[in-house]
């Protein structure tokens, strides 16, 4: 058996960037043989890619990108395991790439965005090949894009909220409604864009809560108006105050600046996606057969 030196391990991590105890082990599989623990190592990433491909992936990062003329823009989400891994250069880079090939080739779904060309093969084979190297799985989750003849500005929040706004006026406009909709997650810039759902929904407690009160028909119906008329004011972009200066709204700021909006998205990592809780106690007893 060949002694595997910490040389030769440094040596065929600099080559496949794989683990360090991966790289050991395959070494140690291969008898010291360096091609032979390469192959071995492309093996084992790609299964450890399909193993991964079971696990939840609630973290990640949102990535924006804008073209040079600013007519074109992106937002995608990608998600992982952990926040670790969305601290990660190569996912960084990844996450931001695939913004910018959004925003260029136009694909019509996540499924036509993985079959894309990109670096060596295609998004999907970059894809499943980062899996290998990092360990955890990750998933391209959903973009959206934005082509206009107006303007496109962006706010990125800690990575994990991103906005992209289709704009008319000045840039710094475009940048104070970026920032505005990352804090205050609005659903729709007016009323007729949130969806007719989710005002039944609060219509439904509305009306509940009102027909307790015990008052008379025509009060009840009132009520119940008020709620939703409020309910729309809180989450349409035009009704909100705005949170540079909440004396006004934003529809006020916007006509104060002789601007506008047309359209917005806005992305918040992992929002809908059911976290898996672990119990690390009841994990290590399962392992050890405890």
């Amino acid at each position: 058996m060949a002694a595997i030196t910490a040389a030769m391990v440094k040596e065929l991590r600099e080559k496949t960037d794989a683990p360090m105890m991966e790289c050991k082990k395959a070494l140690t599989e291969a008898d010291g043989d360096m091609a032979r623990a390469e192959e071995i190592l492309r093996v084992k990433l790609g299964s450890k890619a399909s193993k991964a491909a079971s696990r939840v992936t609630a973290e990640g990062l949102v990535g924006l990108y804008i073209a040079e003329d600013g007519k074109t823009g992106a937002v995608v989400e990608i998600n992982c395991e952990t926040d670790f891994v969305a601290k990660n250069d190569d996912f960084i880079n990844f996450v931001n790439q695939m913004a910018e090939l959004v925003a260029k080739e136009n694909p019509a779904n996540v499924e036509a965005l993985s079959a894309l060309p990109f670096a060596e093969g295609t998004v999907e084979s970059t894809r499943s090949a980062l899996i290998g190297k990092i360990g955890e799985n990750m998933s391209i989750r959903r973009f959206q894009r934005i082509a206009t003849e107006n303007l496109l500005s962006s706010y990125i929040h800690g990575g994990r909220i991103g906005v992209l706004v289709e704009f008319s006026g000045d840039q710094e406009v475009g940048k104070d409604l970026a920032m505005h909709i990352a804090a205050t997650k609005p659903k729709a810039i007016d009323a007729t864009g949130v969806p007719a759902e989710e005002i039944e929904k609060e219509r439904s407690v509305a009306e509940q809560k009102a027909s307790e009160s015990g008052k008379p028909a025509e009060i009840v119906t009132k009520m119940v108006e008020g709620s939703i008329a409020k309910f729309l004011k809180e989450v349409t972009l035009l009704t909100q105050p705005f949170v540079k200066n909440d004396k006004q709204t934003v529809e006020q700021m916007l006509k104060e600046n002789k601007a506008s909006i047309s359209s917005f998205a806005i992305f918040v990592v992992g929002e809908g996606i059911e976290k898996q809780v672990s119990d690390f106690a009841s994990e290590v007893a399962a392992a050890t057969g405890n």
